[in-house]
C-alpha cells in the first residue's frame, strides 16, 4: 500500500495507515534522516489523542506513550530509535527485548534494520520517501 501526504495532511494520512497498521505488534519505519520518521509517529499519536509530548527517542533509545482505545481501554506505543545502536548485543542491554515482549502494545521502531535479528517475523514495515521539503510518501506491507 501507499500514501502520499504533505505536512499539512499528515495528520489525515496517520489515520489512514493506523487503520492497517493497528493490526501489527513491530512497526518498522525505514528512510533516510530527515525522511520524516518521527514527525509521522508524532502525528499518528496526535490522532489516537496521546497527551505526552511526542519527541525523538534518539537519544532516550525508547519513548512510551499511553492513549485510550475506542473502549477506553489504556494502550500503550513505545517508539524506539535504533540509529546509535552497534549491534544486536547492545540492543539486548538497552532493554529492546523486553519492549518487544509486551504484546499487549505497539512497537514504532526506527532504523529497525541495526537489530533486525531481534525482531518478530510478523512485522510492517514502513519505507518513507522524500518527494521534496513538504510531500513524502510511505509504502508499507507485512
Amino acid at each position: 500500500m501507499e500514501i502520499s501526504f504533505s505536512l499539512s495532511d499528515i495528520n489525515k494520512a496517520a489515520a489512514e495507515f493506523w487503520q492497517y497498521a493497528k493490526d501489527f505488534h513491530v512497526i518498522a519505519f525505514n528512510g533516510g534522516l530527515g525522511a520524516g520518521k518521527t514527525t509521522f509517529t508524532r502525528a499518528l499519536c496526535n490522532y489516537l489523542s496521546v497527551e505526552d509530548i511526542v519527541s525523538s527517542p534518539t537519544f532516550s533509545l525508547i519513548n512510551e506513550y499511553h492513549f485510550k482505545d475506542e473502549t477506553g481501554k489504556e494502550q500503550i506505543i513505545f517508539h524506539s530509535d535504533w540509529y546509535r545502536l552497534q549491534d544486536e548485543e547492545e540492543a539486548i542491554q538497552a532493554g529492546i527485548e523486553d519492549m518487544l515482549a509486551q504484546k499487549q502494545s505497539w512497537c514504532i521502531i526506527e532504523w529497525a534494520e541495526r537489530a533486525s535479528g531481534l525482531l518478530p517475523e510478523n512485522i510492517l514495515n514502513v519505507d518513507f520517501f522524500v518527494e521534496d521539503a513538504d510531500n513524502r510518501i510511505i509504502r508499507f506491507a507485512p
